[in-house]
C-alpha cells in the first residue's frame, strides 16, 4: 500500500473509532430494516456489537480477520437456522458500508473518502464470505431434515411377536432403500424377529430399479435369519412386474398386508381359524 493509501486507511480507522457508537447504532437500524425486519432486536444488537468490536481488532492487527470471520460464520449459521434468506444475511453485513459512508460524507475529508473505497472492498469480501457460509449451513440443515424425514417415513412396526412390518409410502430410491435396510436389520436384531413384512401399498409404481432395491432388502434380512414377505402387490403393479420381466424368485408376495400377516403367523406356528360370528380365533400350534 502506498503512503497515501496508508494515510487513507488510517483515517477511516480513526473515524471508525471516533464515531464507533453512532456508526454501530446506525448499522443496527439499517440491518434491522434491510436484512431481516423480523429479527429479534436484542439478539441482532448483541451480534453486531461483537462483530463491530472484532472489526476494530482486525484493523488494529493489520487486517487479520480470523476472529471477525468466525463471528460472521456464527451470524450466518444463526440466520440460516432462524429462517432468514441469503440476501437478508448478506444485507446485514453490507449495510455497514452505508452507516460508515454517512459518517465519511459528514467528515468532508478527501482522505476519508479514499479510505472508504478501501473499506468498502474489505466489507464486500466479508459479505461474500458470509453468503457462502450461509449457503453451506443451509445445505447442512436441509440435508439433516431430509435424513430425519427418511427415518420418519420408514417406520418399523411390530405386528406380532416375532413379526415386523415396514410400510413404505412414496418413491423408493437408493438412499431410501439404504435407510429401509438399516432400520429393518436393526429391528430384527433388537426384537429377534424371524419374519418381516415389507408393504409397498403406498409405493406409486414399481420398476426394475425399485424391484432391485426390494430384493436387496429381502436378501439382507435373510442373512440375518429372517423370512420376508412383500405385500401390497396391486393388479397394476403385478402387470408392470410381468411386463418388465422382473422375477422375485422364491420370495413370497401377497396382495395385502392382512394376507402377509396371516402367512407370517402360519409360518410362525400360529393357527388362524374363524369361529362363530366371524370372529378370528388364534392359537399356537403344538409340536
Amino acid at each position: 500500500m502506498t503512503v497515501h493509501g496508508d494515510a487513507d486507511r488510517l483515517r477511516i480507522e480513526a473515524l471508525l473509532r471516533e464515531q464507533g457508537e453512532p456508526i454501530l447504532k446506525r448499522w443496527i437500524d439499517l440491518a434491522a430494516d434491510t436484512g431481516g425486519g423480523h429479527a429479534d432486536r436484542a439478539l441482532l444488537t448483541g451480534r453486531l456489537r461483537e462483530i463491530y468490536q472484532a472489526l476494530h481488532l482486525s484493523l488494529e492487527k493489520g487486517g487479520d480477520a480470523s476472529d471477525l470471520r468466525g463471528l460472521l460464520g456464527e451470524l450466518s449459521r444463526g440466520q440460516a437456522r432462524e429462517g432468514f434468506t441469503p440476501s437478508d444475511t448478506a444485507s446485514v453485513v453490507f449495510s455497514l458500508k452505508e452507516a460508515v459512508y454517512e459518517v465519511v460524507e459528514a467528515d468532508e475529508d478527501f482522505d476519508s473518502l479514499r479510505g472508504y473505497i478501501w473499506f468498502s472492498k474489505f466489507i464486500d469480501d466479508l459479505g461474500l464470505y458470509t453468503f457462502e457460509t450461509y449457503v453451506t449451513a443451509r445445505e447442512k440443515i436441509i440435508s439433516g431434515q431430509a435424513e430425519q424425514l427418511l427415518e420418519l417415513s420408514t417406520p418399523v412396526v411390530k405386528l406380532w411377536d416375532g413379526i415386523l412390518a415396514v410400510p413404505l409410502v412414496g418413491t423408493l430410491d437408493s438412499a431410501r432403500t439404504q435407510v429401509v435396510m438399516e432400520k429393518l436389520l436393526e429391528g430384527l436384531v433388537e426384537t429377534g424377529a424371524e419374519h418381516a413384512v415389507i408393504d409397498i401399498t403406498g409405493v406409486p409404481a414399481v420398476d426394475t430399479e425399485v424391484a432391485q432395491h426390494l430384493l436387496k432388502t429381502v436378501m439382507a434380512a435373510r442373512l440375518m435369519g429372517a423370512e420376508c414377505v412383500i405385500s401390497g402387490i396391486r393388479p397394476q403393479i403385478a402387470q408392470t412386474i410381468v411386463a418388465l420381466g422382473i422375477e422375485f424368485g422364491d420370495i413370497v408376495t401377497k396382495s395385502s398386508l392382512a394376507d402377509a400377516l396371516a402367512h407370517a403367523l402360519r409360518r410362525s406356528g400360529v393357527q388362524i381359524s374363524r369361529g362363530a360370528g366371524k370372529r378370528v380365533v388364534v392359537g399356537t400350534e403344538r409340536v
